[in-house]
């Protein structure tokens, strides 16, 4: 039996959820199918658990750094519990039945295409004028010899931990592996992260690294960069890597934090007559199409992996199915990493924007130094704040902070960006007084326009 639906959304992640709620609030019949939990990767083992634990280390950093505060305890028991409250326990039988009560048929199982406007899953065959492919992606096992004889975790192991072990080794110098380093050496790990690219968040100007490199030091963390794993081997005391140049690190648990790549394997999209790329991403157009009635959007798009991305794409979807011609732009998205302090950047680096052929004026500036802010924020005030602008447009092309609540006020820069709003127009802007948003004016009158 064929059942017939207007729209099967394959994959209910962030990014399938903000698809699927725009067509039921429009009265489309939709289809969703998920083979583990309806909120995807973010909501279970990713973006959701992590900043739920990295808050409380967090605030108790603050209130070292607050004038005339003690030092809070921190509750592993009370942290942790929060956390599964957070997670949903792993359960997500609430909203399950909330797409059933909003008119969506749920189908709990894997998918396959089965051909243009066909899809198998949970022993049904589902048929829909319009598919939409939302299957996130997956994390990448680097190969290293002997890595499947010790104890190596995932994101998902990371962020559901029951017990803190003693030592951790993170492979992988990115966002992932800077946010679980500060956690895992908060809660007093040793942790020692090492980094294939001669720097930290190696996506990022070259000051942003060694400024992350300098917050992690403060919290024991050893980095080691430009070195690649060799070599893994259980021994009586746990697990020894060796690394490219003969040195060696014990650890109890090795957390891969290298990268993710779009999830496709088994879903057929041949069938439908589209091929992924050598990475697996379904490529698309600039209205998120795949093909004739197919979309993509998240992660397997390759396009920008991205929890926020992923929503937007999915809203993008969403209006072009209901006629609402619309399309997608990358131009001016954020990109955080939720350490302490927080690094948020935007647009282009320097070198991406010199190699794009702009004239570029660069400028950076201590944040204690020019505003007020940081000194009523905590004691020995932290912040650095870089803007990369286009001389002849006299625009804003990138901007990076690092700095306490960055992850808030970087959506200045990005708006700045997106709109193109004139560097005069900024100039002449009026931030509240004492806000981080200040420094904006104090960076853009360093630029040399």
């Amino acid at each position: 039996m064929t059942d017939r639906f207007d729209v099967i959304i394959i994959g209910m992640g962030p990014g399938g959820e903000a698809c699927a709620g725009r067509l039921i609030a429009a009265g489309k019949r939709v289809a969703v199918i998920e083979r583990e939990l309806i909120g995807g990767e973010c909501a279970y083992w990713a973006c959701i658990p992590s900043k739920t634990l990295l808050r409380p280390p967090e605030a108790r950093s603050e209130a070292t750094r607050a004038a005339g505060l003690g030092t809070p305890a921190l509750d592993w028991a009370g942290l942790r519990g929060y956390r599964d409250y957070m997670v949903r326990h792993l359960d997500d039988t609430a909203q399950v039945s909330g797409y059933a009560k909003a008119g969506a048929a749920v189908v709990k199982g894997t998918a396959k295409l089965a051909g243009r406007g066909r899809v198998q899953a949970g022993g049904q065959l589902l048929e829909a004028d319009h598919v939409v492919i939302a299957t996130g992606s997956q994390p990448v096992r680097p190969p290293i010899e002997g890595l499947d004889q010790v104890t190596v975790w995932t994101n998902r192991e990371a962020t559901t931990v029951r017990d803190i072990p003693s030592r951790v080794l993170l492979i992988g110098g990115s966002a992932v592996g800077a946010e679980l380093g500060t956690f895992y050496a908060r809660m007093g790990a040793a942790v020692t992260i090492i980094q294939r690219a001669g720097r930290l968040i190696d996506r990022e100007d070259p000051r942003v690294g060694a400024l992350a490199e300098q917050a992690l030091a403060a919290d024991g963390v050893t980095v080691r960069t430009g070195r690649t794993a060799a070599r893994a081997e259980r021994t009586a005391g746990g697990t020894v890597v060796t690394l490219d140049d003969g040195t060696q690190v014990e650890t109890d648990v090795v957390i891969l934090s290298t990268g993710r790549r779009p999830a496709t394997g088994g879903l057929g999209p041949d069938t439908a007559g589209i091929q992924p790329d050598e990475r697996g991403a379904i490529g698309v157009d600039e209205r998120c199409a795949a093909g004739e009635g197919l979309w993509a959007l998240g992660d397997v798009t390759g396009v920008a992996l991205f929890t926020h991305v992923a929503m937007y794409q999915g809203r993008v979807v969403a209006d072009n199915i209901l006629g609402r011609q619309r399309t997608a732009s990358y131009h001016g998205i954020p990109r955080v990493v939720f350490g302490d302090p927080e690094i948020a950047a935007v647009g282009l680096t320097t070198a991406q924007a010199r190699a794009a052929g702009i004239n570029v004026a660069a400028a950076e500036i201590s944040l204690a130094d020019a505003i007020a802010r940081p000194w009523t924020y905590e004691r020995d005030p932290r912040g650095t704040l870089g803007l990369i602008a286009d001389r002849d447009r006299r625009v804003l092309a990138g901007a990076w902070a690092v700095a306490p609540l960055a992850s808030e006020w970087i959506h200045q820069a990005a708006l700045a960006i997106r709109a193109g709003i004139p560097v005069d127009v900024l100039l002449d802007q009026v931030a509240q007084f004492p806000t981080y948003s200040e420094a904006y004016l104090a960076a853009l009158e360093q630029l040399a326009l």
